[in-house]
């Protein structure tokens, strides 16, 4: 799932490439990835982008004089630069959802790897038209957030802590991978209720949050966009990496059962020594 570092990097680059460029075409090659029907991306066509931003996990291309072509990545969205011979040719390769060419011949292929359509392409006159959008809480990458906002969003909840810091209402651009390094760096476990945090768990949650994102972001900052999902993978330090070992103790990172994906966790970091459940494979 594509998360607030490797979407930033993403925006970055396409703000980079596409601001002034007029768009020459639009290909919905998948009509479910076009959520404003009476304004679809082909809409687009022969206005200029001025630059793009992100909202939380959401790529926002600003087109004309007040439009704006907002991407929901969804769970497996993505997008690639086509050069003459598409990637459907490799096998495993996402299949292209959406296509918009630009003046320079610069085309943008927005890809979807999942089960079922889960990008969203919205044409809208303000980013909070789109309703996950006007839902998101404060983003911990943004340098105004404050132990404040995080106080307001995570103290005193009756949740699991994870699922808080995933919960996109409450801190934006965070999902599963970012959430399991945030909660090792801070030594807390995945499953505590965010109520039952002290001070000094609380303390040591905003600064892992704060760092991890603002970290991450830097660290994707330039790199080629076909190279992220690798760059993340390999920036982690317990997601991903079960039976490894912990970087920080020694011990084996290991799996655990959260919601309706699979997670990771140190024990003795984490959680005082105890294994988390993981549940049987069906």
């Amino acid at each position: 799932m594509p998360e607030s570092p490797e979407v930033q990097a993403l925006v970055e680059d396409l703000g980079t490439r596409l601001a002034g460029r007029e768009i020459t075409d639009v290909d919905v090659v998948e009509f479910r990835a076009a959520k404003t029907r009476t304004r679809p991306p082909s809409s687009l066509r022969g206005e200029r982008v001025s630059g793009a931003t992100r909202h939380g996990k959401h790529v926002d291309l600003a087109v004309g004089d007040a439009q704006h072509l907002v991407v929901s990545l969804g769970r497996h969205g993505w997008a690639r630069y086509a050069n003459g011979e598409t990637d459907e040719s490799v096998a495993d390769a996402p299949p292209t959802l959406v296509v918009l060419a630009f003046d320079d011949g610069t085309v943008v292929e927005l890809t979807d790897a999942g089960d079922w359509v889960s990008l969203g392409c919205f044409v809208v006159d303000d980013p909070k038209d789109v309703p996950a959008v006007s839902k998101l809480g404060p983003d911990p990458a943004d340098p105004g957030f404050t132990r404040e906002d995080f106080d307001r969003v995570v103290a005193g909840r009756r949740k699991q802590v994870k699922a808080v810091l995933q919960e996109q209402e409450s801190i934006a651009g965070v999902g599963n991978a970012y959430s399991d390094e945030i909660l090792h760096l801070a030594k807390v476990s995945p499953v505590a209720h965010a109520a039952a945090l002290t001070e000094g768990e609380l303390d040591r949650l905003f600064e892992a949050t704060v760092g991890t994102v603002r970290g991450a972001i830097e660290r994707q900052r330039g790199v080629p966009i076909d190279q992220l999902k690798a760059a993340k993978v390999a920036s982690m330090r317990v997601h991903g990496r079960a039976g490894e070992t912990c970087p920080a103790c020694g011990d084996t990172v290991l799996d655990f059962s959260f919601a309706s994906t699979t997670a990771q966790y140190c024990p003795t970091c984490q959680t005082g020594g105890e294994h988390l459940p993981l549940r049987a494979a069906e």
